[in-house]
């Protein structure tokens, strides 16, 4: 553990960490309400907190006196690659996948082929979490655009690839 905040002998201390400039307590302390902020959170900002309060001349307790939260920050997905494996000719097969470097928790993948021929499409052909969508027997009616949507609690973003059998 390391010490990122403290209030001793009437002061507040913010140790030197990357949280110095955007952590504090939420209230007065004289309130006491020992509530903390962190501004600008960041992915590494993830973690245990643990909150310890010892009173002077109190007996210390260490099972009543300590107290601890796990703090996930969300991160929404970075715009998706989306890519052509295989060759599109008239009755070949091919995949096409959808990545995205980024997301906590890693991001769900939802294939689409855009109007005129809106098309939304399912397992097995469709694999949301690996990002993949297997298209089979190709036909002239396939081409179009298809759109992958990465998503998770945080966001969605978009990429898109033009299917031309």
């Amino acid at each position: 553990p390391v010490q990122i905040l403290s209030y001793l002998g009437g002061k507040v201390k913010v140790e030197e960490t990357d949280l110095k400039s955007r952590i504090g307590f939420l209230c007065d302390i004289e309130s006491r309400n020992i509530s903390v902020f962190i501004n600008a959170t960041r992915e590494q900002d993830s973690g245990q907190y643990m909150c310890s309060v010892n009173v002077e001349d109190d007996t210390i307790r260490l099972d009543k006196n300590i107290g601890i939260i796990n703090l996930t920050v969300l991160v929404p997905p970075a715009v998706p690659t989306c890519q052509l494996h295989g060759s599109a000719v008239v009755g070949a097969n091919v995949t096409l996948s959808c990545s995205s470097k980024k997301g906590k928790p890693s991001p769900m993948y939802q294939w689409q082929r855009e109007p005129p021929t809106l098309q939304v499409f399912f397992p097995p052909a469709q694999d949301r979490a690996r990002g993949t969508l297997k298209l089979t027997n190709l036909t002239l009616e396939m081409s179009g655009v298809y759109v992958c949507r990465a998503e998770n609690q945080a966001g969605s973003k978009n990429c898109s690839i033009v299917l031309e059998v």
